[in-house]
């Protein structure tokens, strides 16, 4: 090389230097200017794509203030009211304590997996549920359209029993309980008891006469209940305001609403364990009947719940873990979620039949007195010889033992005769028998227990408040499954979004709160999520098993942790976990045909509950809300299949400089990513057209170069001298 070049190029040197010394000292200086400014390099179109594989940056997305404020949102999400008023009735209805061995075994097969799968998809892509399939394919981009709308078929009614639980609970600061008691009615002659009440129990009815105020048919509208409307505009009030900042304001409100209910189902069961007949319940609660194993119907349930309970398919998991940093642990994350949501569930089934046991210990007292005074009376009236009964036993202060030695010796005596006696054997297991679940549970049996517990009115309080939080904690979840998505998607203001989404709720969930609201309530929990969610996490197993490939994903996810997952997750999601959806799917599908569409209707003059079918437009809307739930899948599928909407998005890269740091996302993405993303070859896409420069250059320099290795991952950009001579690369 000649000497003046050489000269040359220490000058150049010394320039890129200092160059380099300047932006250091502007990033370290105090040049507010520059570190509160922000300046973005603007492309044609699209701007919002991943950060590049491997770089150190990240971009400005919101993230958790704490691991543990995560996980608690996790719980929070998926510890819901299925926990404390579903999971107890189905280990009571298929084999108590056996059922619980279903229930873990297909937690290991279809929960845990599944529900690492949607942990590591959100934190590897950092997007909402639309973003995420659409990066994995954009032909099953509408999985994530059908996410959001499931999320809020579901938060439409969810919020409807979130505000029941408020009217609950405003009117338990009250001694004595409201519905501790039948009404009494007067008239111009005398007082007597309403018979509604009469015919059924004091809580039965003031939860659909005074509460829900309900009509006979789903056909009879009955206009506004005014008290539940407005309970329901609270409940969307306390949703809207707790997310309207997202993660910064909902993750601060996790540590009450996740942690509280623990609280409150710890003090049950202590409380109950000190009280008459609680043991009685748990021991019922738990006696294995394993013969129920072999029938495929508690698999089903089983497999069911499981597939519930971690709120798989909503979006909510994915929206959630996407503001995690790209080493979080999540396989460890996904297992003590997992477990936790478990040992819940066997927590508030010990505390829900602990109570119980106590609830059914007095019905069976106050059956034994009441059948005491019958034989009584026939003993009085000679129908039953006295000599039969035992000397030792007195009749007016019998005991649960000695009234069932009478009964059986007079059952024995009086063979033929004894139907026309209109005996009762009043023993403790066929109340315990009678399976509550829903709505019949929380608001009926549990709350017709509390009556009788010493400072009834202060339990009342923290039941309720309990499932506020519960139910809380799973709005925020479903929340963020629909407002991240579009927020990553559309690029909207989360504050303005989050307002008109509740909004619109709430002017829609009004069907909810007439005075046939719940079977509304009903249809929606019936028929909106069940088949849809199904569908939905198949075809992410699908999609991310069979489109992205396996073994790419095994290898992404050892990149994000650090170590390999265990290869049993491997024969999971390509083999198990997708052979174990479809079955549950058909199964759930040949059940829902053979089961009648219809719903429990509370008949008044009865006073009993009593099962009608939908009317033709009622059938009309179950459909549709499958259909409609489902509906974004092939439609998306169609429109990119067919190229119905042109996708020149143009160039990626994009650019940003935000107080002091430099952000990137790639303008090249190599192989099969570009091509799933967009649907292009890297060689179609535009190169990038930068509307302003940032560093010194000189007027007419024709390009810019990028050096690949700058302190913040994407290199400086340099000016190119007019009066610098050609020499090779290599030399510079």
């Amino acid at each position: 090389m000649p000497k003046n070049s050489k000269v040359v190029k220490r000058e150049i040197d010394d320039e890129v230097i200092e160059s380099v010394k300047d932006l250091l000292s502007n990033e370290d200086s105090a040049d507010d200017a520059f570190k509160k400014s922000e300046l973005i390099v603007d492309v044609q179109e699209e701007k919002d794509t991943d950060v590049e594989e491997g770089s150190e940056v990240e971009d400005e997305r919101p993230a958790w203030n704490s691991k543990l404020q995560y996980i608690l949102a996790q719980v929070g999400f998926s510890v819901g009211l299925g926990n404390v008023w579903r999971f107890p009735y189905l280990c009571q209805k298929n084999g108590g304590g056996a059922y619980l061995l279903p229930y873990l075994i297909l937690l290991l097969v279809i929960g845990i997996p599944l529900f690492f799968l949607e942990l590591s998809v959100g934190q590897r892509i950092r997007r909402g549920s639309i973003g995420v399939w659409n990066y994995i394919s954009p032909k099953l981009g509408g999985i994530g359209f059908a996410s959001c709308v499931v999320c809020y078929f579901v938060a439409l009614y969810y919020n409807v029993i979130i505000g029941w639980t408020l009217f609950y609970f405003s009117q338990s600061f009250q001694q004595p309980l409201p519905w501790d008691q039948c009404p009494l009615v007067k008239n111009a002659s005398h007082t007597f008891i309403e018979p509604e009440c009469e015919k059924s129990s004091a809580t039965t009815y003031y939860w659909y006469r005074e509460a829900l105020d309900i009509t006979s048919s789903i056909s009879e509208s009955g206009g506004l209940n005014w008290r539940m409307t407005v309970c329901l505009l609270a409940a969307w009030v306390m949703v809207c305001l707790a997310m309207i900042k997202g993660i910064q304001s909902s993750g601060k409100i996790m540590y009450f609403s996740s942690l509280f209910p623990y609280v409150v189902l710890t003090c049950f069961l202590i409380r109950a364990l000190l009280l008459n007949g609680s043991i009685d319940g748990i021991r019922h609660m738990f006696t294995p009947k394993l013969e129920m194993m072999l029938e495929p119907k508690v698999w089903r349930e089983a497999a069911t719940q499981v597939f519930f309970a971690l709120g798989l398919g909503f979006g909510g998991v994915i929206a959630f873990s996407s503001y995690n940093k790209r080493d979080n642990n999540c396989h460890f994350d996904a297992v003590l979620v997992s477990f936790i949501n478990f040992f819940t569930s066997v927590l508030a089934t010990l505390v829900v039949f602990a109570v119980l046991g106590f609830k059914a210990n007095i019905v069976n007292e106050k059956c034994i007195a009441q059948n005491s005074e019958t034989i009584i009376k026939f003993l009085k009236m000679g129908n039953i010889s006295q000599d039969i009964i035992p000397h030792h036993i007195n009749l007016s202060a019998v005991t649960a033992e000695d009234y069932h030695l009478v009964y059986d010796i007079i059952q024995k005596v009086k063979e033929e005769e004894f139907p026309d006696l209109h005996l009762n054997s009043c023993q403790i297991e066929d109340e315990l028998n009678k399976a509550v679940q829903g709505t019949g549970l929380a608001f009926i049996a549990f709350t017709e227990a509390m009556t009788h517990f010493p400072a009834s009115p202060f339990w009342s309080v923290m039941f309720f408040l309990m499932l506020i939080n519960l139910g809380l904690g799973s709005m925020f979840g479903t929340i963020e499954g629909i407002i991240t998505p579009i927020v990553d998607t559309f690029k909207v203001r989360k504050e303005i979004l989050t307002v008109i989404c509740c909004l619109l709720a709430f002017c829609i969930g009004l069907i909810f709160v007439q005075r046939s609201g719940n079977y509304f309530v009903t249809m929606f929990d019936d028929y909106s999520a069940t088949l849809p969610l199904l569908i939905v996490v198949i075809l992410e197993n699908v999609a991310v098993s069979f489109v992205y490939g396996i073994d790419k994903f095994i290898e992404d996810l050892k990149e994000m942790l650090g170590f390999p997952p265990s290869r049993y997750y491997y024969y999971m999601w390509k083999y198990i976990s997708p052979l174990m959806l479809l079955s549950l799917l058909t199964s759930s599908i040949v059940n829902m045909g053979l089961s009648p569409p219809g719903y429990n209707a509370w008949i008044e003059d009865q006073a009993s509950e009593e099962f009608l079918s939908y009317p033709v437009w009622g059938m009309t809307v179950c459909f549709s809300l499958m259909v409609l739930a489902i509906l974004p899948v092939p439609v998306v599928f169609i429109i990119r299949c067919c190229s119905l909407i042109d996708d020149t998005s143009g160039n990626l890269a994009s650019v940003t400089y935000k107080r002091g740091r430099v952000l990137k996302e790639p303008v090249n993405l190599e192989g099969d990513d570009a091509s799933l993303i967009h649907g292009k070859i890297p060689s179609e896409m535009s190169s990038p057209n930068f509307g302003k420069n940032i560093y010194r250059k000189q007027s007419g320099s024709p390009t810019l170069d990028t050096a690949p290795n700058g302190r913040y991952g994407i290199g400086y950009l340099m000016a190119d001298m007019p009066d610098m001579p050609d020499m090779p690369e290599s030399d510079l």
